[in-house]
């Protein structure tokens, strides 16, 4: 088992989805669990152990097990050879995988291993064909989603399989699944999923959480980010379509304001978004020491948020910006990815929140498809960025406001307080990952803190 771990954190620090960049991993085997093969292959997924990171971060790891002069994989795709004669692929890149996956998500079933047991969840009751060629989304770096596109007329799938495993039901499975049961129009419909238990990485309970997430696929659609950067690049009017976006949001938090119990806003609700704004300002201060000059504007605006009057907290999206909606030429806004942000702890994303925070994400996502278009073409006036963000913005609120039937001038103040907290988030992540990239939340803090509107 030494020669299997050291294959792979030789391979994991090249993965997009392993949370350490720029140290090699020190891993421990938790546990692993096998599912069946059409061919001679073996499919293993392996549960490993992160100890170097703080907190320890488990992995779930998906291998095919082959005779090494039979691989066909790309060099890309493979893993190494634990011992000789046998090569490592990762599961996603290999159809022995791929195939069992999605019969495991489809049809049912269990897969079994030391303390550990996967068991397919199967949620919609159409056929889907089995066969079907597989191919791996590019791009996603905190998963790994594999498509699947009939060559007939059957439904596309798209699966994805969690790499970082918490405890708990993922809230990409729970609130997705009752959105598509509830018949909203927002959302793909739900395949499937797997649920596992596992030992747990810290001690020797066992716990339960998410595996894996099977939904319908929309192909020939493009995500919201791309669509609104056309239109900013291009300086066409996105009104109608920033509108269209709002009241689909809208729509959606109502949808989970009647399927999830909401909770009323208690005193200690607000101390520990307190404690979390100023604990967040701290760090921003400490990365970006520019930002210590609007330290007391911040506050101010953070203590105005806190007199003011909040509305219930319900369940959320949690992650929201342009990247997680996709623009169907048929079915309008459609809403994805609903897990929130990936490396909170399960029970906090599934905790019910302020819908505002969703807001204020997207508004923050409209500026920075100005931002980046600004730093792409730094000639360019900044005006026309600015007014099309602008429009963009307050667009999206006139539709939220319309078909949730909120006053957002009553709720400004908390609002701005949620947009000005994701802008210091923001301007910590660029600094550390993006620096020519600061300068767009650094604006957006200058702004917010000066003139706490929302639609500014």
């Amino acid at each position: 088992m030494d020669s299997t771990l050291a294959c792979l954190a030789a391979w994991m620090p090249r993965q997009r989805w392993y949370a350490a960049k720029g140290r090699p991993p020190s891993l421990r085997l938790v546990a692993w669990w096998d599912l069946p093969a059409d061919d001679d292959a073996t499919v293993r997924t392996f549960l490993v152990a992160d100890e170097g990171a703080l907190p320890v971060v488990l992995y779930q790891i998906p291998v095919v097990a082959r005779a090494t002069a039979t691989v066909e994989a790309s060099p890309d795709h493979v893993i190494g050879s634990p011992e000789p004669g046998t090569t490592f692929i990762d599961g996603a890149f290999d159809p022995a995988y791929t195939r069992a996956l999605l019969r495991l998500v489809t049809e049912g079933g269990e897969g079994h291993g030391p303390r550990t047991v996967a068991v397919g969840v199967k949620t919609h009751r159409g056929a889907i064909d089995i066969a079907a060629p597989a191919r791996v989304l590019a791009g996603e770096q905190s998963n790994t989603s594999v498509i699947y596109q009939p060559d007939g007329a059957g439904m596309p799938v798209i699966c994805k399989v969690f790499r970082q495993l918490h405890p708990g039901l993922n809230p990409d499975i729970e609130l997705q699944t009752a959105l598509a049961d509830a018949g909203s129009a927002h959302v793909p419909r739900a395949i499937g999923s797997i649920a596992g238990t596992w030992p747990d990485a810290a001690s020797r309970d066992t716990v339960e959480g998410s595996l894996a997430f099977a939904q319908e696929f929309l192909p020939g659609v493009e995500d919201a980010w791309r669509v609104a950067l056309h239109s900013a690049a291009a300086g066409d009017d996105f009104t109608a379509h920033a509108r269209e976006l709002g009241a689909a949001t809208a729509d959606v938090h109502l949808d989970l304001a009647k399927l999830f119990p909401t909770v009323t806003t208690a005193p200690a609700d607000r101390e520990a978004t307190a404690a979390t704004w100023q604990r967040r300002l701290a760090i921003a201060i400490a990365e970006v020491p520019t930002i210590a000059d609007r330290r007391e504007a911040v506050e101010s605006v953070y203590r105005r948020a806190l007199e003011a009057d909040w509305p219930p907290l319900q369940r959320i999206h949690g992650d929201y910006h342009l990247g997680q909606v996709l623009r169907s030429p048929e079915r309008g806004w459609m809403l994805l990815d609903f897990e929130g942000e990936p490396l909170r702890p399960m029970a906090e994303r599934r905790s019910p929140d302020l819908a505002l925070r969703d807001v204020a994400g997207m508004l923050r996502s409209f500026d920075y498809v100005a931002g980046s278009i600004r730093l792409d073409h730094p000639d360019r006036s900044d005006d026309p960025m600015l007014a099309w963000a602008r429009a963009a913005r307050q667009a999206f609120l006139d539709g939220y406001a319309r078909v949730a039937g909120v006053d957002l001038d009553v709720d400004r103040t908390l609002l701005a307080a949620l947009e000005l907290d994701k802008a210091v988030y923001e301007a910590i992540y660029e600094s550390r990952n993006r620096p020519t990239w600061v300068a767009i939340p650094l604006r957006a803090i200058a702004r917010l803190a000066g003139a706490p509107t929302p639609a500014a």
